[in-house]
């Protein structure tokens, strides 16, 4: 039996989860989350951000050990983010994860990111060789599994879906509670008229940079005139971004002859781009697997899943390699506990 903690803090969610291997048998004891919330119109900065995780992190931890009825002679493997994310609020939560191994003799395990987001969709969905569609406000992936690797098939050459999806959120002055993608999602809902907008798929490869700078100019100039709605841009904006990762999704599913797709990262619990997915799934006699935002977002207990099946196969991080990187790709990690 193993029961590790992890620590998640690369963007402006704060997470503490606790979890318990015992053979095949994965129970989840715990998984606090505090998410930093700016006003309307703004984004988060990691300097901002940082002092959020580190203003509230030991209440959070308190909560989770609270949740799970643990004490710190409970904990066997302490895990934390690596990778990727931005810089200042990944290493405050590292020093904390750093300074617990030292307070409490446990081994520490650098996560990447990206993996604790796949690991725990397999987890939760039963999900057996999916393609990975990972969609988040700092990276868009498809992805699929192969010899020990995680292999990236296609991604966004310039800025995440999330961060585009955001960043118009802003432009419409929208709220960040619960978040801004949720609200355009919200908005998309009442939206009844498509306006054309730039569609940019490169082979498996996608761009959304031109499309927000597009759609930023059109709600510029044409709402104040009154010519267009916020929610018509909105769906306009989900449709045509959606209709990209689906297909370059379904060129992977075609590569792999895979009949799963598995969602993951905060963008995946969107019901539209879920619905749009199982359209396609559907006319492939494949099955699309999602997760709500308990686990879809971004959460401490991904990192404790994540760490204790790299911890199984012996892997630890010593305190002198427990540094945090903001790059720090899928495809660089070896999957030593898997060998399908």
């Amino acid at each position: 039996m193993v029961v590790a903690i992890g620590f998640e803090g690369s963007a402006n969610k704060l997470g503490v989860g606790i979890i318990r291997h015992e053979g095949d048998q994965v129970d989840i004891l715990a998984n606090v989350r505090d998410t930093y919330i700016t006003p309307p119109g703004e984004g988060f900065l990691p300097r901002e951000t940082a002092e959020h995780h580190r203003a509230c992190i030991l209440t959070v931890l308190k909560q989770a050990m609270a949740d799970a009825n643990m004490t710190p002679q409970d904990i066997d493997v302490i895990c934390f983010t690596k990778g990727p994310g931005m810089g200042a609020p990944l290493t405050s939560v590292a020093i904390v994860a750093r300074t617990l191994s030292l307070l409490w003799g446990k081994p520490l395990v650098g996560v990447n990111h990206c993996i604790g987001h796949i690991e725990m969709g397999r987890q939760v969905t039963a999900a057996k060789h999916p393609v990975v569609l990972y969609v988040s406000g700092g990276n868009t992936q498809v992805i699929a599994y192969s010899q020990q690797r995680y292999r990236i098939f296609g991604e966004t050459l310039d800025i995440a879906i999330g961060n585009c999806l955001d960043r118009f959120a802003r432009v419409l002055n929208l709220s960040n509670d619960p978040s801004p993608g949720y609200n355009i999602e919200q908005l998309a809902k009442k939206g009844t008229k498509y306006i054309p907008i730039p569609y940019a798929v490169k082979g498996m490869d996608v761009s959304f940079s031109g499309i927000l700078s597009h759609i930023e100019a059109l709600a510029k100039d044409q709402l104040p005139k009154g010519e267009i709605k916020p929610e018509d841009l909105c769906y306009s904006l989900q449709e045509t971004l959606f209709a990209m990762l689906v297909e370059i999704t379904e060129r992977a599913m075609a590569h792999v002859e895979s009949s799963e797709v598995l969602l993951v990262g905060g963008v995946g619990c969107n019901v539209r781009l879920q619905e749009m997915m199982e359209d396609m799934a559907s006319q492939r006699n494949a099955t699309v697997c999602a997760m709500d935002e308990s686990f879809c977002i971004d959460n401490g207990i991904m990192i404790a899943h994540a760490g204790v099946l790299a911890y199984k196969t012996g892997f630890t991080t010593s305190l002198e390699e427990s540094t945090c990187t903001q790059r720090f790709r899928t495809d660089e990690v070896h999957i030593a506990w898997r060998d399908d």
